[in-house]
């Protein structure tokens, strides 16, 4: 059996990890999240174009042009499809949408076709932000219940720890980079919860087995002894998780490219976590063999 001393290195990284964590709070705190369209409020046009080699720097330049406010452009699907997405919307202004077909259509010097226009209230935006922030809180309050009542108390310190250190990171990062915050970024934090729990869960239930097993190893031992025994897995899992993620990144285009980056850091994240944030709770909690006096419910 393989023998990493992964426990030599418990307190390094979890003075790495607060680092990280205060700095994503203080840049959540002053410098926000880019929020797009589906909670910030605007119009969202899909766009096709019928020249398949139409320069979407031109095309950027040319809604720039017309006073929208903050514009994106990206390409999706085909070549000559775009999604276009700016803060003004057309709400009181029934000829909005055939001035912009008129006044677009001047400034880029070609035909092109609107085929599909949607707009997002504030209030709108605003309930589907609240909605979404109350989603991830019920299923972190949701894992924290079903880790103590699987496990004890202290494991359940532990992976509510390591959840909160995985969630934080990653949105700290897309508020360092301004990365769009839409719906799909919401959905990805929501899968990152259950994938880190996951891998949590298997060294934790590990660790209890050796609990019972070795009646004379402490906690600090034991757990690099549990890591080990479960390294394979989680390797195994993590790779080929991050494979899948790397190609939809690369190859999915530009509407999955936010999902597949949260995806990834979420999966990097929520692995290191697994083994150097829940764990050393367990250490620092004094967990031992007494700790284990119920067997499992579930």
């Amino acid at each position: 059996m393989r023998n990493i001393k992964f426990n030599k290195h418990y307190k390094n990284f979890g003075i790495i990890s607060f680092i990280l964590i205060l700095s994503s709070i203080l840049l959540l705190i002053f410098n926000g999240l880019n929020y797009g369209i589906d909670f910030k409020g605007g119009t969202l046009i899909e766009l096709r174009t019928i020249n398949e080699n139409t320069d979407i720097t031109k095309l950027r330049k040319a809604f720039n042009n017309l006073n929208l406010g903050d514009v994106s452009v990206k390409n999706f699907g085909k070549k000559n499809d775009y999604i276009v997405k700016f803060e003004k919307r057309n709400l009181n202004d029934p000829n909005f949408i055939s001035n912009l077909k008129k006044d677009l259509s001047k400034l880029i010097g070609e035909k092109f076709d609107f085929r599909r226009v949607e707009n997002v209230g504030p209030k709108v935006s605003g309930e589907l932000l609240k909605s979404g922030i109350i989603a991830i809180a019920l299923s972190l309050t949701a894992m924290l219940i079903y880790i103590w009542i699987r496990f004890e108390w202290q494991f359940s310190l532990g992976a509510i720890v390591a959840l909160f250190h995985d969630v934080f990171i990653t949105l700290g990062f897309f508020s360092l980079f301004r990365l769009e915050i839409n719906l799909s970024i919401v959905a990805a934090v929501l899968t990152i919860v259950g994938y880190s729990m996951n891998d949590t869960v298997v060294i934790f239930d590990r660790v209890r087995e050796n609990l019972k097993k070795y009646s004379d190893v402490k906690i600090f031992e034991l757990t690099n002894i549990s890591i080990n025994e479960t390294l394979s897995r989680t390797l195994i899992t993590s790779v080929t998780t991050l494979l899948a993620l790397v190609s939809i990144h690369l190859f999915g285009g530009e509407i999955l490219k936010g999902f597949s980056l949260a995806m990834i850091l979420g999966v990097i994240i929520g692995t290191y976590s697994s083994i150097y944030i829940a764990n050393p709770v367990l250490v620092y909690l004094n967990v031992n063999q007494s700790t284990i006096v119920k067997e499992d419910k579930i």
